[in-house]
């Protein structure tokens, strides 16, 4: 009865068009709309070992999350700079929600076995997750810069000239250090080409935040922040992890050290401010 009921609405039910989905010939309207053809016939194994599926479609999934992540974090961003905390706020919350299925994701990749990986992993030759523009985009977004790493993409104008105009704009942040200091904190936003620094005159202006009723209504705004730091450190950690199981202390394909490099990138704290004065609240 209940698939008959199914069946029955959907002849009922106005088509709604999503461009040309509802043509004769052109499939349905939601295959149209979320291009399911060309989604599903990007994922193309190597060999032969099942677990590649596996590791193909989580990486992929991982780089749309990056793009949305990188979408609500602009959104932020924009807020940040027009003044309005509510709408900033908004699109942080809804990042970390974003950043904890990232987080999640590693799990599928964990499952893997270091004869499952090996058995493909020579195939994809130097290539490597830290060639990610779309990862980069986020680092460089959390004040994490580094214009060398610009060089990787000079086979690719367009990429290239995205990621450097990101280098150079104001990171979330900076964003958010400017708004403190239209707020009245004694901050000087300085937009950086390099990596975010550690400043004891940013430190202070949080501690005001966290200690003097005047500044109260700014809190949300650095436990937001918080969150969003706290996960980057969740997925470099779970990164770790990741590769430590599947594929021990081998060096990193695209040329790293590996390990070790991924451990010293977990142990970097992101809005170092915000942590520093944990201490003393």
């Amino acid at each position: 009865m209940e698939h008959d009921a199914v069946e029955h609405d959907a002849l009922e039910t106005p088509n709604l068009s999503f461009g040309r989905g509802d043509q004769p010939g052109r499939g349905t309207p939601y295959a149209d709309y979320v291009r399911l053809e060309e989604l599903h016939a990007l994922q193309r194994p190597k060999s032969d070992e099942p677990a590649e599926l596996s590791f193909i479609i989580t990486t992929q999934v991982m780089e749309l999350l990056f793009d949305l992540l990188r979408h609500e974090w602009t959104i932020a961003r924009q807020a940040l700079r027009a003044d309005d905390l509510p709408a900033a706020l908004a699109a942080l919350r809804r990042g970390t929600h974003t950043q904890d299925v990232l987080v999640e994701s590693w799990g599928l990749l964990a499952t893997m076995t270091p004869r499952e990986f090996n058995a493909f992993r020579s195939l994809f030759g130097e290539a490597s997750g830290f060639q990610s523009s779309a990862f980069l985009q986020l680092e460089f977004m959390i004040g994490n810069k580094n214009a060398a790493l610009l060089k990787m993409y000079d086979g690719m104008p367009r990429v290239r000239a995205e990621l450097a105009e990101t280098l150079r704009s104001p990171g979330l942040y900076d964003e958010a250090l400017a708004l403190l200091a239209r707020r009245g904190l004694a901050v000087r936003p300085e937009t950086s080409e390099e990596r975010h620094r550690p400043s004891e005159e940013v430190a202070a202006a949080w501690r005001r935040v966290y200690t003097e009723p005047e500044f109260a209504g700014l809190q949300p705004l650095g436990e937001a922040l918080l969150d969003v730091a706290e996960r980057v450190t969740r997925w470099r950690q779970r990164h770790l992890s990741t590769v430590k199981r599947t594929m021990g202390g081998k060096p990193g394909s695209g040329g790293s050290s590996g390990l070790a490099w991924l451990r010293r990138s977990a142990e970097q704290d992101v809005f170092p401010e915000l942590w520093a004065i944990r201490d003393e609240l």
